[in-house]
């Protein structure tokens, strides 16, 4: 099989989503197979030692930014120059721009939010989730595809001593764009930086109301953790955007992560999936986030975040 992967990027370097998906790329399309990373604008050889057989590079001043129109110009010239089986995108914010206008362009299924992947014979067999994670939708598409392929699936490849090669592509015709990038709003260098804390407890929704916040904070100031919040609690006001954790938030790592009224949606979970060790609680038994927890208990976090308080402080 031919799996062409989109490399999303993030200060020169592909994201750990992107690394995940070479990682799925590389056992799906087994010892015959051949996996291209299609990497636009940056510098090849930043992905030439992360397990694909070819980084296929496009460069040119105007891709030096994020810009839908001209990367998805340029996926589409590459996509009819090698005609992969299989396309693969992260579930990220070029993702969803680029796949969906492959697939009805190219009249090729897309199967979205997926979550399993197997190849048998010409076919995949996709589970994906939906409706928020709450149900697992299966799915059997013929081959050549486009799948969209959410964060957690696949762990990151490691930084190897292969090296791929690299195949220079001309960019193609850029002109007739009609969006222009203009300005990148930068994090509070002040801030906190969520993404270097070993401890994180993260609150969604589920804990109640605003009130409940600083019961929070006081739980991770005794559990020696950076209180953070999933996307309606930033939204609401509740804390402030700087520790908002998911795709429009920011992509942590720690040690322990516990989750307390957080669903788990993929866009949250697509900042969070890797941590060590998490932990969540929530009253919902069929919430997503137990699907990637390693503890999890189905209680109110109200009472969970009290209990937690008490035990800590003793």
């Amino acid at each position: 099989m031919h799996i062409l992967v989109y490399i999303d990027q993030l200060a020169g370097a592909a994201t750990g989503l992107s690394r995940e998906l070479l990682t799925g790329a590389r056992a799906l399309a087994g010892a015959d197979g051949r996996v291209d990373a299609l990497l636009i604008g940056g510098d090849p050889a930043a992905v030439t030692g992360l397990g694909a057989d070819r980084v296929l590079s496009i460069r040119d001043p105007r891709l030096d930014r994020y810009n839908p129109e001209t990367f998805t110009a340029c996926v589409a010239e590459v996509a009819d120059r090698e005609k992969p089986d299989l396309l693969l995108f992260g579930y990220c914010t070029a993702g969803l721009d680029i796949a969906p206008y492959l697939a009805i362009g190219r009249d090729l299924p897309l199967v979205s939010y997926c979550t399993r992947i197997d190849a048998e014979g010409g076919c995949l067999n996709v589970e994906s989730q939906i409706y928020g994670g709450k149900l697992v939708a299966a799915s059997s598409v013929d081959l050549p595809a486009v799948l969209l392929v959410n964060p957690g699936v696949y762990r990151e490849v490691e930084e190897g001593t292969d090296s791929a090669e690299i195949v220079e592509i001309a960019a193609p015709d850029l002109a007739a764009a009609g969006t222009t990038f203009l300005s990148a709003t930068e994090p509070d260098p002040n801030a906190v930086d969520i993404t270097k804390a070993e401890r994180l407890l993260c609150v969604g929704r589920g804990i109640g109301d605003k009130e409940a916040i600083e019961d929070a904070r006081e739980a991770a100031r005794l559990l020696g953790a950076e209180l953070v919040g999933s996307r309606p609690v930033i939204d609401a006001g509740w804390l402030p955007k700087e520790r908002q954790v998911g795709k429009s938030g920011r992509k942590v790592k720690p040690r322990l992560y516990v989750a307390l009224g957080v669903s788990g949606a993929p866009e949250h979970l697509e900042g969070m999936a890797t941590a060590g060790t998490i932990v969540a609680v929530n009253s919902d038994p069929r919430a997503p986030i137990f699907d990637h927890a390693h503890f999890g208990a189905t209680v109110d976090a109200a009472d969970f975040i009290e209990a937690l308080t008490d035990a800590l402080d003793r």
